[in-house]
């Protein structure tokens, strides 16, 4: 049970730092566009960000479950996640 959670959250851990240096491009790609684009990259940024941040606090709860509660947290995880994934992927979608 122990190994299955610790893999889970690294899993996890790997994908958050993609989503966020995916993150990190949009916000380069904000910097160097015009008024109004920059405008909208910046709010889709903002909202990234947010999610990211509430898909970063599941995951410390996660990590600070105990072996077997960390199953209870593992769906909430994941609607947390998938809902992040597909934010990120529709903005940069969005603005190539």
């Amino acid at each position: 049970m122990r190994m299955m959670k610790e893999a889970y959250e690294k899993k996890l851990q790997a994908r958050l730092d993609e989503l966020s240096a995916e993150i990190d491009k949009l916000k380069a790609k904000a910097d160097r566009a015009e008024a109004q684009t920059q405008l909208e990259l910046y709010k889709q940024v903002e909202e990234l960000r947010m999610m990211q941040e509430a898909a970063r606090t599941k995951l410390t709860e996660l990590k600070n479950s105990g072996d077997d509660a960390w199953e209870d947290l593992k769906a909430g995880m994941d609607n947390a996640w998938n809902s992040l994934e597909e934010a990120v992927k529709s903005a940069v979608s969005r603005f190539r």
